[in-house]
């Protein structure tokens, strides 16, 4: 707008602007515009008309790129998403989190050195140090309360903070403060009590009062305690063409670790704030994103809320959130003035939405990320691949072949297929990863390069994999294990026969095939979960699951 005032004064003064200067701004905007189109369709294909659906900003050197919503707001009521949708925005509450921290520092009210027991007198460190940097960092050795084995039956109760905390504070800490670094919402959890502690307001009003309110973010505040009307997106969790409503879920419980709804638009405003030094000294804002080191001298790549990394060789300061219904990304990068969000309502999308963002800002900084055309390689061939692969001390790789296709699993994870680009390159749909194997002077497989996004892991061969033999179990048998199942007061799973194939559904979750190895034991590829069925002495159907090594067993309901 300024360029066209300036533009129309200056034709007060000459009759005609140079050719060159009157040419530039068309062929600037028809860039744009053809950057765009191809935003466009890289993101487009991933959000189906009549599915869950995503909004898309980018911005670059603080001008709105491209601003799109796609896919439905709400499934089940036919409500396209519109880019002002409000969305759930999971863990990237965390940046605002640990902004609020380092404005209560800056005002000298607290330091990130500081022990949380200053603030928190009541809570059992042990005899530890733990500090409110720890805390920022996730290195505190606190147990993630998410990740407890019974978060999920009280996961709909409205608990207040002191509560909360009472529901984690008691559980040995993991490791030494500072040691590790291992992801922790009951870190940023604390932080929240930590804040209301301090300013005497509760988290919800002081983020709202100190940081939305002053930077204009009218559409973001801690659900439920929203101030401005507007269109707020349905969660859905299910696979395609199975969307159902998410879980229902307390918002008491992710509260300063994941408890904000927002919108691209919003989160514009935010980038803006952030990109310019607002609310926060230089030295504060340094602070955050510089990644912490760990005791022992190791770097986490974590800084106070932000993921610090790289995409296509440049810096990159970012986060991602999943939560009930949602999964988000929102991605800075300082050096080439670019940000992309990335806000969906399913929190099992065919595609994580970092993934998006990460492409949309490799094509925005003129780096596009590497393209595979999948090719149909020798079922025989894949028989050399076949084997463990060494990630470090506590995680091995595995590769097998099942029904013609190559499997990969990470210990502790599901077994995806992997599709060939090459004779001995294999890239994993719907990511941003590939691996290529290596053989020795006899020709024999022994390593594998595995690349995941900038970074590059070389994993030899450590072992053999035994193979898992699919049989056929006769469609009677199946019927015996059709029914729900409660293993916790607040957890089922339901079994279901279509065909000649069984499925499990578990409370909130995706249903997932159930591949049988006999009569009675069952496994699955997408998690690393077994399922086995027996009868109780009163001849009672039981399901036993064995998830990650996180093992729970219940009755066939009447």
């Amino acid at each position: 707008m300024r360029q066209h005032y300036l533009l129309c004064l200056a034709a007060l003064f000459v009759i005609q602007a140079p050719a060159s200067f009157a040419e530039t701004a068309p062929q600037a905007v028809l860039a744009d515009q053809a950057l765009a189109a191809r935003i466009d369709a890289v993101v487009a294909p991933y959000y189906k008309a009549g599915e869950p659906g995503a909004t898309v900003i980018v911005l670059r050197d603080g001008q709105t790129l491209f601003r799109k919503a796609y896919g439905m707001a709400d499934v089940a009521k036919k409500l396209p998403m519109t880019p002002e949708t409000s969305l759930r925005l999971g863990s990237i509450t965390k940046q605002f989190t640990s902004t609020a921290i380092m404005m209560l520092a800056d005002e000298g009210k607290l330091a990130v050195t500081d022990d949380i027991t200053k603030f928190l007198p009541d809570y059992p460190t042990r005899g530890k140090h733990i500090t409110i940097e720890h805390l920022l960092t996730h290195t505190s050795g606190i147990v993630s309360y998410t990740g407890k084995p019974t978060f999920g039956a009280i996961s709909t109760t409205d608990m207040s903070v002191a509560q909360m905390i009472d529901f984690f504070k008691n559980d040995p800490l993991e490791f030494e403060p500072g040691a590790r670094w291992h992801y922790n919402n009951s870190g940023y959890f604390l932080l929240g009590a930590i804040i209301e502690k301090v300013s005497g307001m509760p988290y919800a009003r002081f983020v709202e009062q100190r940081i939305f309110v002053p930077l204009g973010m009218d559409h973001t505040a801690y659900e439920g305690y929203e101030r401005t009307p507007g269109a707020r997106a349905q969660g859905h969790t299910g696979a395609a063409g199975h969307y159902l409503p998410s879980a229902p879920l307390s918002m008491s419980q992710p509260y300063a670790a994941g408890a904000l709804v927002s919108t691209v638009d919003d989160l514009a405003r935010w980038d803006g704030a952030v990109s310019s030094g607002k609310l926060l000294t230089a030295a504060s804002w340094q602070k955050a994103f510089t990644p912490y080191t760990l005791a022992g001298g190791g770097a986490t790549g974590y800084g106070y809320g932000w993921q610090i990394d790289k995409l296509q060789g440049q810096p990159t300061i970012g986060h991602g959130g999943g939560i009930n219904g949602f999964s988000t990304y929102a991605v800075r990068l300082p050096a080439e003035k670019v940000y992309v969000a990335v806000l969906t309502n399913a929190d099992s999308a065919k595609v994580a939405p970092e993934v998006v963002a990460s492409k949309v800002a490799a094509i925005v900084i003129g780096k596009p990320h590497r393209q595979f055309t999948a090719i149909k390689p020798d079922p025989a061939s894949l028989a050399a691949f076949a084997g463990v692969y060494q990630i470090d001390d506590k995680a091995n790789r595995t590769f097998r072949v099942e029904d013609g296709a190559l499997m990969m699993a990470r210990t502790g994870r599901g077994s995806i297929a992997v599709q060939a680009f090459s004779d001995h390159g294999f890239f994993v749909p719907d990511t941003l990863d590939y691996m290529e194997f290596g053989r020795d002077a006899s020709g024999a497989v022994n390593q594998v390069s595995y690349h995941h996004g900038d970074k590059v892991s070389v994993q030899p061969r450590s072992g053999v994999v035994q193979e898992r033999v699919v049989i056929k179990v006769p469609a009677a048998v199946l019927d015996t294990y059709v029914g729900r199942y409660q293993l916790t007061p607040a957890m089922f799973v339901d079994v279901r026969r279509d065909g000649d194939r069984l499925f499990g559904q578990a409370t909130g979750q995706a249903a997932l095939e159930l591949f049988a190895t006999t009569e009675t034991q069952f496994f699955t590829r997408e998690v690393n979960a077994q399922v086995g069925f027996d009868k109780d002495a009163d001849g009672t159907p039981r399901l036993m699951l064995n998830h990650d090594g996180h093992k729970a067993s219940g009755k066939k309901m009447p």
